[in-house]
């Protein structure tokens, strides 16, 4: 089902901050953009892959919303505006970067009795998504394909990367966004018939591509299976219990580092790395969400500062009732972007 109609008084707010933010009123201007700043940010991260370059693409279309908001007359909706901006810095964003990756996506699976490759700053990776999803009732059209959890999903956003840029955001808007595929022509400068070409190649080539949707294999499990999957990894890990970890994961799990380029797979590949690397330091972990996904957050002990130290972001793709993969993400900003602490006492 479609939102709510606005009603005339939230029009007539808008318009009185509209004037106003016209007239130079910056309040007013962050009063109309930040209800919508959730959904903006979601969107970006979904075309870009990237937290960083969505914050930077969101940053962009605030400033031109900012600089041209003399030229916007109301034909379409604010909403509709500020997407239409965010689609052309990202289109541009994306003609200037190299293509995202994990390490999966470049070499075979690593031997685990070798030491570990030196982290790769210059390939551009994958981030996972550590913000709340913009939630909008208009998403539930009956056109509507995905969830908005499931379309911030880290095999989501990888499987939609396969698209062309210009199919990326006609699917996204879309199918994601739920705008009509005249409002998508307009956002994108088009025509309906090029937008609804755009979509049906896209549908086409993702067509039995997309994976098993998490939130789906987490409905199934129930919250409270979940929440014990995902405690039992925790006090595995806390003890370096290295049988204990691998019981939990499939047969063919697989477990990678970004932005260190090994990852390995199977039991005995973890079981090792395990040994030879996490398991030489001590762990406290805090359970939380990335991605749409159970994720941990792992903190190492750092003597010189006696304290756990925020390190590592695993978001867990699970499979029936085991753990198909560990993503850990080597960079204690993503831990902070969800609102945890960057460190947790020597008691934890």
């Amino acid at each position: 089902m479609r939102a709510d109609p606005v009603s005339d008084d939230d029009r007539d707010a808008e318009a009185t901050l509209l004037r106003a933010a016209r007239a130079g009123d910056e309040l007013a201007f962050r009063s109309l953009v930040e209800p919508r700043l959730a959904e903006l940010r979601a969107y970006c991260y979904r075309m870009l892959g990237s937290m960083h370059d969505a914050d930077d693409v969101v940053q962009e279309t605030l400033l031109r919303a900012w600089r041209g908001l003399a030229r916007f007359e109301g034909r379409s909706t604010l909403r509709s505006w500020l997407c239409r901006i965010a689609t052309n810095a990202c289109l541009t964003a994306l003609g200037r970067r190299s293509r995202r990756a994990l390490p999966m996506d470049l070499s075979a699976s690593s031997d685990a009795d070798r030491p570990l490759d030196e982290a790769r700053a210059e390939q551009i990776w994958w981030e996972p998504f550590t913000a709340s999803v913009g939630l909008d009732a208009r998403r539930a059209g009956p056109e509507a394909r995905y969830e908005l959890l499931e379309s911030v999903e880290l095999a989501f956003v990888a499987a939609v990367h396969e698209l062309p840029p210009n199919e990326r955001a006609a699917l996204v808007l879309r199918d994601v966004l739920a705008f009509s595929a005249r409002e998508v022509a307009d956002l994108m400068v088009t025509s309906t018939a090029a937008v609804n070409s755009a979509l049906q190649r896209a549908r086409q080539r993702l067509d039995g591509r997309l994976p098993t949707s998490q939130q789906r294999v987490e409905q199934s499990m129930g919250d409270e299976r979940v929440s014990t999957l995902v405690q039992r990894y925790m006090d595995a890990m806390r003890r370096a219990d290295v049988d204990a970890v691998v019981a939990l994961q499939t047969e063919d799990a697989t477990w990678s580092m970004p932005p260190i380029p090994n990852w390995f797979q199977g039991h005995a590949s973890i079981a090792t790395f395990l040994i030879r690397a996490p398991f030489q330091s001590t762990w406290r972990h805090v359970a939380t969400r990335a991605s749409g996904q159970a994720a941990v957050a792992a903190y190492r002990w750092d003597a010189e500062r006696s304290c756990y130290v925020a390190t590592a972001l695993d978001v867990l793709t699970l499979r029936g009732p085991a753990i198909a993969s560990i993503t850990a993400f080597l960079d204690g900003v993503h831990i902070a972007r969800l609102g945890l602490p960057a460190s947790l006492p020597a008691d934890h």
